[in-house]
């Protein structure tokens, strides 16, 4: 026993150093992959701090000289300061938060707890939604907002997102309240509680995963929103922040690129906290809204 324990050991050293081997051989290349997918960021944001003419003049991220400037003149570069598209970019990104989270939760425990006639179909045809491209949707849309006075104000990019437009989040919360089980709503039925109390008292608690997850992408999607504001909006007041960074873009050749990088390196930061803040969430309620508990 002890000769053939002897015997096993150097195999076990050369099976142990193999698999460091490899794992170091893992890590630099996600490590090298890492770099290739960062260095378009980093590089923006290192050309916000170049000067104009440093910027297309070199490929190295590291500036001769430091150059902040580009931050302030970026900030009033328009008629209106950088900070009032900020708020409107919040304005409606917090309302679309709001909106989908009331409405596509109202709509996924009425197909997930309800019944109804004809529920199977509904749930299919808003499935289906899933397929339509947004182009498809589009002059409909802008023609009944149209008639209604809503273009050239936020009410066509937010008032939508209380009637459960979003078919993505409503399957999302659907998987995930299909996965509660049913005994607590019998158990709440039998004390007297209604639907609309099981689902504010019982359902919406036990969701706070799937519903931080639909919050997180609700705001990151709206916040980067581009072509929404593009087509309702054209009051600069209104600008969203990927309006105002489209306005440093010139056709004549004479954009300010370091204000441009300045302000898109700002215009990260939001996100970049939610990621910071909420991943975890982010990921459990994905996990979990897949699973049946």
């Amino acid at each position: 026993m002890t000769d053939a324990a002897h015997a096993a050991a150097p195999d076990a050293i050369a099976e142990e150093k193999r698999r460091w081997w490899i794992s170091l051989l893992l890590h630099v290349v996600l490590a090298v992959a890492s770099l290739i997918m960062l260095y378009p960021l980093l590089w923006m944001l290192s050309g916000s701090i170049k000067d104009q003419s440093e910027i297309f003049g070199q490929a190295s991220l590291i500036p001769h000289k430091l150059d902040f400037s580009a931050y302030m003149r970026g900030w009033f570069s328009t008629q209106v300061s950088f900070g009032t598209y900020f708020w409107n970019s919040l304005v409606i990104a917090v309302l679309t938060v709001v909106g989908n989270l009331f409405s596509c939760s109202l709509a996924a425990y009425a197909f997930a707890r309800l019944e109804f006639k004809g529920r199977n179909l509904w749930f299919a045809l808003m499935l289906g939604t899933l397929m339509l491209p947004y182009h498809v949707t589009l002059i409909p849309q802008y023609i009944l907002f149209l008639k209604l006075g809503w273009v050239k104000t936020i009410l066509p990019l937010v008032v939508p997102k209380f009637l459960a437009v979003d078919a993505f989040f409503i399957f999302l919360m659907v998987q995930f309240f299909r996965g509660i089980p049913r005994e607590l709503d019998e158990a709440a039925m039998m004390d007297g509680c209604s639907p609309w109390r099981i689902y504010w008292r019982i359902m919406l608690p036990l969701s706070l995963p799937v519903l931080a997850t639909a919050a997180i992408f609700s705001f990151i999607w709206s916040w980067d929103d581009f072509f929404g504001p593009l087509i309702y909006l054209s009051d600069i007041n209104t600008y969203t922040v990927q309006l105002g960074l489209r306005s440093f873009v010139d056709s004549s050749g004479s954009s300010d690129w370091s204000g441009l990088f300045a302000m898109s390196s700002l215009s990260l930061v939001p996100i970049f906290l939610i990621f910071l803040f909420c991943q975890r969430l982010l990921i459990d309620g994905i996990a979990t809204a897949g699973l049946k508990r």
